[in-house]
């Protein structure tokens, strides 16, 4: 652990690269929630950090993926429908910034993987024992495969993840299930079953809304999928997460829930 919170955050952000990678070699596919959760097992919060904000959100959950905006920024992270996926960018930096130290500097500098940095084929650890117990021709030539890897591999990674937007599976009905049901005209608050909690679909942007005035007030709310809760979204599209929250000044808002991130816009 970390002397300060902004040390904790980059420990944890250099753990969801980690984590990610880890994946990627045992062919785990891990949601948000999941690499967040880990990656907080691995870096637990302090005491300041542990306390609840208002939406039931750990001070340092809130922070972390926050943080975690600045590694999708680097090109080492990518947030897509079906979890946290690590790009090849993301791979290599794990390999180019070993320690948080060095990790944290590029990360804030906005400093790019060298170029020479190859695509690693085995976890970091693992391949820091592999580097060790050979010769420095035999790790070139190991590094050399690898560097080849990137020019076969791209253009397939790219049209498939184009293709899987395309097509993304849309729920039956999506619902904003909240504190605020009875003002849209439902029976009841919290309830994803009323046709007044619905979103409306549009399929040009494969994006669902619901437009509605509400007065002023402080509300919270989650997304609910098929009328029901068995599969439902808080805060940063987290299943089962900790409520969305809205601070509104009173009038017209529109809410805007993404089925491929699994999280929300207001607009």
């Amino acid at each position: 652990m970390g002397a300060n919170t902004a040390e904790n955050t980059n420990l944890r952000l250099k753990a969801v690269l980690d984590i990610l990678a880890e994946g990627v070699w045992s062919g785990a596919t891990l949601n948000a929630g999941e690499v967040l959760a880990e990656a907080t097992a691995r870096v637990p919060f302090n005491d300041h950090e542990a306390e609840l904000l208002s939406g039931g959100i750990p001070r340092g959950h809130k922070t972390l993926t926050s943080a975690s905006a600045k590694l999708v920024k680097a090109g080492w992270l990518v947030k897509g429908r079906s979890g946290w996926t690590i790009p090849e960018d993301g791979l290599r930096a794990t390999v180019a910034f070993p320690d948080v130290a060095t990790f944290a500097a590029a990360l804030d500098a906005g400093t790019p993987v060298p170029a020479d940095v190859p695509v690693p084929t085995a976890p970091p650890a693992k391949a820091q024992t592999k580097k060790a117990a050979t010769t420095k021709r035999a790790a070139t030539k190991k590094t050399a495969a690898p560097a080849k890897k990137p020019t076969t591999r791209k253009a397939p990674a790219k049209s498939k993840a184009a293709s899987a937007v395309e097509t993304l599976p849309q729920p039956d009905a999506v619902a904003i299930a909240g504190d605020f049901n009875k003002i849209l005209g439902a029976p009841e608050d919290w309830a994803p079953q009323y046709d007044e909690a619905q979103m409306t679909f549009n399929p040009l942007v494969q994006l669902w809304t619901l437009t509605a005035e509400l007065p002023a007030g402080f509300y919270t709310y989650k997304i609910a999928l098929n009328r029901s809760w068995d599969e439902n979204y808080g805060a940063f599209g987290t299943r089962d997460g900790a409520n969305h929250e809205l601070n509104h000044d009173g009038g017209t808002v529109t809410i805007t829930y993404s089925h491929e991130t699994r999280d929300i816009v207001i607009g």
